[in-house]
């Protein structure tokens, strides 16, 4: 059940950061919109003790991102999967309990994001210019991202601690 609920709260994202880049390309604030199921997927690298289970919420998540962003197939599952697997194995070292820890890794991993999405953009995409024009929307992403970061941490440290079995009585073993 905590998988499927994951999966809604990656959906829900996803529409939520849809409308939001709508909503600022009608102002004309392009590059600042945020990257909602980014937090989700550090968390999921920091947090969730099964390699299986990770890798398969995030596979699931950035296949949803693929489709609802009309990227290339499966540019956006490789992303998330990658920056899944570093999340994870810099999971060990860092932690999210600060809403500064939060927010930097949420800005990092954003700029790395972008840094991967780019580069493959520019290996395998028509367009090798592309990726140029869209380097001056790195860091307005991730700040924007970074600013959102706790919010969606919060959720998710929600959703996984109502999700972990009720800790064992004093004194006896499970």
């Amino acid at each position: 059940m905590r998988n499927v609920a994951f999966i809604a709260v990656g959906f829900f994202l996803l529409l939520i950061q849809a409308n939001v880049y709508r909503l600022v390309g009608a102002f004309g604030l392009h590059g600042i919109t945020p990257s909602l199921v980014l937090p989700l997927i550090i968390f999921l690298g920091v947090h969730e003790s099964s390699m299986l289970r990770g890798a398969g919420l995030t596979f699931v998540i950035g296949y949803l991102l693929d489709i609802m962003a009309s990227s290339p197939p499966g540019l956006f599952t490789f992303v998330s999967v990658a920056i899944w697997l570093v999340s994870r194995i810099a999971g060990v070292r860092l932690t999210t309990q600060t809403l500064l820890t939060r927010m930097s890794l949420a800005f990092a991993f954003a700029v790395v994001e972008a840094f991967i999405v780019l580069t493959l953009l520019a290996i395998f995409g028509s367009d090798t210019r592309r990726p140029l024009e869209m380097l001056s929307v790195i860091l307005p992403r991730a700040a924007s991202t970074a600013v959102c970061a706790p919010i969606v941490f919060s959720i998710a440290q929600r959703l996984h601690q109502s999700a972990t079995p009720a800790q064992a009585a004093e004194g006896t073993r499970q």
